[in-house]
């Protein structure tokens, strides 16, 4: 809840920067949307309808339920399914660092309900608006409007992929589709020489790796652009420091 002009309370989903947060959000759901209807149609050919509308609402990871899907599929062992995921997601432990100044001061509770619905753009967006690290009142409002807008974005195709994803002939290419819209999205975070170099590296050792059975090639890669990204990070604090 915030502090009103007239010291009472409002809903996060009454304060205007919700509206902001959903409206700066707007420009980005239609690359999520298209992300999350191939990710759907992609998870009811391997699980079926039950288990991949399960996966959608626990999980509500785009790339880990893309890179879990393949080894699931191949029968790979439980913990290289874990591994897999966990990797992908390392990601967020920093987002959750970035976060911390903001929200460490709410009830446990309410910061593992953010951190569900926590995701990249929307990180992105709300360090760009709020780059200093001090809480405020509009702060909460903001994320649960973009965070509320990416949800449905994702949701909504998604749940639509999983139902008619058995009508939808493969020949269509949705899956050139998901990668046009996962390279849409990642253009919007190369805003750096560090992410910039992280991306490249993770490239690179792809490609490298890509004879490992169990597409652990994605695990190596994405190992590689984050000691690539913890290192570009570093090394400007230690010349600081010097």
């Amino acid at each position: 809840m915030n502090r009103g002009s007239e010291g009472g309370t409002l809903p996060p989903w009454r304060h205007p920067s919700f509206r902001t947060g959903a409206r700066e959000m707007m420009s980005i759901a239609p690359g999520i949307s298209a992300w999350g209807l191939v990710t759907g149609v992609a998870m009811v050919k391997a699980l079926g309808v039950p288990l991949s509308l399960l996966m959608s609402m626990v999980v509500f990871a785009g790339s880990a339920q893309l890179a879990a899907l393949p080894l699931i599929a191949a029968g790979a062992p439980v913990w290289v399914v874990w591994a897999t995921a966990l990797c992908v997601n390392l990601r967020f432990v920093i987002f959750s660092a970035q976060w911390r100044p903001y929200f460490a001061h709410l009830p446990l509770a309410q910061r593992l309900r953010l951190g569900y619905f926590t995701a990249d753009l929307n990180y992105v967006l709300f360090m760009k608006r709020f780059p200093e690290p001090k809480p405020s009142a509009e702060q909460l409002p903001y994320f649960w409007g973009g965070v509320s807008l990416n949800w449905c974005a994702w949701q909504i195709p998604s749940v639509a992929g999983i139902l008619l994803g058995e009508r939808v002939p493969t020949h269509w290419g949705l899956g050139f589709a998901g990668t046009l819209a996962l390279l849409g999205l990642m253009n919007t975070l190369l805003s750096d020489r560090a992410t910039w170099v992280a991306a490249a590296v993770a490239g690179c050792a792809a490609v490298a790796a890509y004879a490992l059975p169990l597409r652990l090639n994605i695990v190596v890669a994405i190992a590689a652009a984050v000691a690539m990204g913890l290192l570009m990070e570093q090394l400007p604090r230690q010349r600081r420091a010097a």
